[in-house]
């Protein structure tokens, strides 16, 4: 063991999902080892424990799980359990920690942001329930990184991450195990496996985008191989550094090729996709996008037709952008449902205390109480356990679903990589109109409410203030604004435009909400502020 003396960097405070930053950025001499011992210094109780250790397979992911390794040897750990080739997705972390009953984990990742030797890397620790950190433990984390002055690492050489099996570091165990192997039997546990294998034996098609990152393995092993889908299921299914040079976000910019393929003459049934490490989704039917916040709805509607959910659920959790179409679900089926504020962790809170069962976020996250993690894959094969029971296609699910609970027009409107300055001055234009704005009309548009959220967490009892800016109008419609905590360069403004609908059900998004789009550009002044006048993406 050695002990190297280093110096504080002052910008290794984590976000919503850990640190994030360019790729040379971590590259910087002791930058990596600097975050690694901080998260160890915040911990106690973990001598001779086990900890997960594993990454999206993107660039520089190898490299850091060597060093991670050699400082949990030195540390004190165990036993560390690492995916073979470093690979690991984010949900399968997650199950990997609760399965093994490990003391935590560390996920290398930057999620649906690009990889490469420029591009994004990230680091975050989860805890021992297999969900991020809790913010206690994310300020003792940053208040470590800004005074640390040595870290503690064993001098070995690396471990063959190829290689299954068992090899010693120092003291310590380095346990390489099949990343794929405990998911797919929690997986098998959770969904009707001989019904889903049936439906694509019966020819139901489907595509699933891996974009050439961390899910490819995954849905190789469970789509083609347990499940019997025809060779070619699964396209861009082998996990690379740089992705392919595509950014693995999986919306309807990025997945582009499956959309088109889903509108087009000759549609699979199903086309789906998931993000750099595992934990969103994509799900489009033959000529029909269903929203994530829609998605959301109708698994909860219909969980109950999966083995693992067929006694019901025990609440519905949304974040605050996401659309209210689970609360009618909610509402319908006499569960608690719960807005909380952006960020997995405020779900784990009610995942843990049983107050909860499936959760989601409009950012094409959503999952349940079999993880602390949004999981890509469980979305996806929720929904072909739901078509394999009711038999219909996905626009008739959707179209029936609309007819029972009403219809959230819903859109999300990013503008990326905005100046900071003008992006914060925004926020605060809109918080100083916040008085004023009830009781004011725009059109037929009439503002009832407007605030800052906040939420009070009824397990811990924190406080999460400052949360987004709502526009609540009297018709139900809604407009907010956030500013993303996951990008790596200059700001994200997101502003999620919603409108409930009782009657009308088959409208084009953008016709439903051409009149709010217009005022949500003009109250918050976007292009004075940003220099934009559309937005980067539109999901």
């Amino acid at each position: 063991m050695t002990t190297v003396a280093t110096t504080p960097f002052q910008d290794q405070k984590p976000g919503t999902s850990g640190l994030r930053k360019k790729v040379p950025h971590f590259q910087q001499r002791h930058y990596v080892e600097n975050f690694v011992q901080s998260i160890f210094d915040s911990l106690d109780g973990f001598a001779g424990r086990d900890l997960v250790i594993g990454g999206d397979g993107r660039f520089f992911n190898r490299d850091t799980i060597q060093t991670a390794m050699k400082m949990a040897a030195a540390n004190g750990f165990g036993r560390v359990i690492v995916g073979r080739g470093g690979i690991l997705s984010t949900p399968a972390a997650s199950n990997l920690i609760r399965v093994r009953e490990a003391f935590g984990g560390i996920i290398l990742s930057a999620s649906h942001n690009p990889g490469g030797p420029d591009g994004d890397f990230g680091i975050k620790y989860n805890a021992a329930n297999g969900g991020p950190a809790p913010e206690k433990i994310t300020d003792a984390i940053y208040a470590k990184t800004r005074s640390i002055a040595s870290f503690e690492i064993v001098e070995a050489p690396d471990v063959d991450l190829d290689k299954l099996g068992t090899v010693k570091l120092g003291d310590m165990t380095v346990e390489v195990v099949d990343p794929v192997a405990e998911y797919q039997a929690l997986m098998e546990r959770l969904f009707d496996f001989p019904a889903i294998r049936a439906m694509f034996a019966g020819g139901f098609r489907m595509r699933f985008d891996a974009m050439s990152a961390v899910t490819g393995p995954y849905a190789h092993a469970i789509l083609e191989g347990a499940l019997g889908a025809a060779p070619g299921t699964v396209i861009n299914g082998t996990p690379l550094p740089d992705f392919g040079g595509h950014h693995p976000d999986p919306n309807l910019v990025h997945a582009k090729g499956i959309y088109d393929l889903a509108m087009g003459p000759d549609a699979p049934d199903l086309c789906a996709a998931s993000d750099g490490d595992g934990d969103r989704n994509l799900i489009i039917g033959r000529g029909l996008f269903v929203t994530p916040s829609d998605s959301l709805a109708a698994l909860s509607a219909n969980a109950h037709l999966a083995p693992g959910y067929k006694a019901g659920l025990k609440g519905i959790a949304r974040s605050m952008p996401t659309s209210a179409a689970a609360d009618r679900v909610a509402e319908a089926k006499g569960l608690k449902s719960y807005e909380t504020p952006t960020g997995w962790k405020f779900f784990g809170n009610l995942l843990d205390a049983g107050l909860a069962t499936i959760c989601g976020e409009e950012s094409a996250g959503t999952g349940s109480d079999h993880v602390r993690e949004k999981d890509g894959l469980w979305a996806v094969l929720l929904w072909l356990n739901i078509l394999a029971v009711r038999q219909e296609s996905v626009l008739a699910i959707m179209r029936d679903h609309w007819r029972t609970y009403g219809r959230n027009y819903y859109a999300r409107h990013d503008y990326e990589e905005v100046a900071s300055e003008g992006a914060n001055a925004l926020m605060a234009g809109l918080r100083g109109q916040l008085a004023s704005l009830p009781g004011r009309s725009f059109g037929a548009l009439t503002v009832q409410a407007a605030d800052d959220f906040s939420y009070h967490d009824p397990v811990d009892g924190s406080d999460s203030a400052h949360q987004g800016i709502r526009v609540m109008f009297a018709d139900g419609s809604r407009i907010v604004y956030r500013l993303s905590g996951t990008g790596t360069a200059g700001a994200t403004l997101r502003v999620y435009i919603e409108r409930f609908e009782g009657e009308v059900l088959d409208l084009e998004t953008g016709d439903a909400l051409r009149d709010l789009i217009a005022l949500s550009r003009e109250l918050a002044e976007i292009e004075r502020h940003t220099g934009r006048t559309e937005p980067s993406v539109v999901t």
